[in-house]
């Protein structure tokens, strides 16, 4: 696909021109290593996996253990939130509807800043440890509070008219994290009938659930079941999922699982999409990705990186590469390579791409230019 990268810098111009409104959900993530054994002061061996974790909290079984953990950063966190930021570094527009708190929380005050409106939606945000190993990570998220984000609260915040005016200019909806906020099918049916009914035809809306292992089946059969509703004004809806995430999905609605690999996940898109009713379904795994909707079904190899040097965000910001692809029209196979592509420099660099950044990785990347 070499043609990606100076299509991607022809079009890019378009993007101060198609604002995203992106909500809801607003953390504050301490991103944390745990420390497998200390030599001195200023260095320590991390555990560098989560089976190595887990044998040590086996281990601690029936008896007390202590173990080091060193907080690296406190960062601004939430799927919105991390999206967001992968979609200000493309130079698209955001404006930013979150549970950001009153007042808004310090880790928020940067990111508030670079968006063109930022608006918080609750009193107090989300907190999340994230611990991070070589081959993945561990979250645990305090979510309480986060019960008060209801159709009630929502409606209050609609009073004033800047979601809807903001939801009318976008090239974009997204809404994200549906699974830590346990009011949000409500939030949803607020509105799909009072904004997104009244948009006009075509408009595009992009939802990602995150992991919602921890819901009861009856709560995501409720949210399944409304979810079209978000479309019923005449939308394109796409859901993006990740491996797990689909496979949960695909054992609640009596569908085949699907495994790492390329061809697997692809027919795990096209099934999930007919199942749902949906326009569109994106499913991302770790080395691979597919998408069935309208337009054609795809899948793309990722660009894998064996050591990253950040992975929480690494699925936001392939979810900034996609929505990217959608702003700018390009079909789904490109839409998922700019979305690994994405993701593949944020695992890598530990921040966002600019579109520049994102051409010349998608370069080396065809080239064969980038370490695994």
């Amino acid at each position: 696909m070499s043609e990606l990268s100076p299509e991607l810098r022809a079009r890019a111009a378009r993007l101060a021109s198609l604002p995203v409104v992106i909500g809801f959900d607003g953390f504050v993530d301490e991103m944390i290593t745990v420390v497998l054994e200390r030599k001195d002061l200023e260095s320590f061996t991390p555990v560098p996996d989560i089976k190595t974790f887990g044998s040590l909290i086996t281990a601690a079984a029936g008896h007390s253990s202590l173990r080091e953990i060193t907080v690296n950063n406190v960062d601004p966190g939430g799927c919105a939130v991390n999206m967001g930021d992968g979609l200000l570094g493309f130079g698209i527009p955001v404006d930013l509807f979150a549970t950001l708190g009153d007042p808004v929380h310090p880790a928020f005050a940067e990111m508030a800043a670079r968006c063109r409106s930022a608006h918080s939606w609750g009193d107090e945000p989300g907190r999340t440890l994230a611990f991070e190993f070589a081959d993945g990570k561990l979250m645990f998220s305090a979510v309480r509070q986060l019960g008060d984000f209801d159709a009630a609260h929502v409606r209050g915040c609609l009073k004033d008219g800047a979601y809807a005016a903001a939801c009318k200019e976008a090239g974009l909806i997204a809404m994200t994290n549906w699974s830590l906020y346990p009011r949000m099918t409500g939030v949803w049916r607020v509105l799909a009938d009072e904004v997104f009914a009244a948009l006009p035809e075509g408009k595009r809306i992009f939802v990602d659930l995150v992991d919602p292992s921890s819901r009861s089946g009856d709560d995501i059969r409720a949210m399944l079941e409304t979810l079209p509703l978000l479309a019923k004004g005449g939308a394109k809806l796409t859901l993006g999922v990740n491996g797990n995430e689909a496979n949960l999905l695909c054992e609640l609605l009596g569908l085949d699982k699907a495994g790492n690999a390329e061809a697997s996940v692809s027919e795990q898109a096209k099934r999930l999409r007919a199942a749902l009713g949906i326009d569109e379904v994106v499913v991302h795994w770790i080395r691979y990705a597919a998408a069935s909707g309208p337009d054609g079904d795809a899948s793309a190899e990722g660009p894998f990186c064996a050591k990253p040097r950040k992975s929480t965000g690494a699925g936001d910001r392939f979810n900034a590469g996609y929505a990217l692809g959608l702003l700018l029209g390009f079909p789904p196979r490109a839409r998922l390579r700019l979305a690994a592509a994405s993701s593949g420099f944020f695992v890598r660099e530990a921040r966002s791409a600019s579109v520049e950044e994102l051409a010349g990785f998608l370069e080396r990347w065809e080239r064969g230019e980038v370490e695994a």
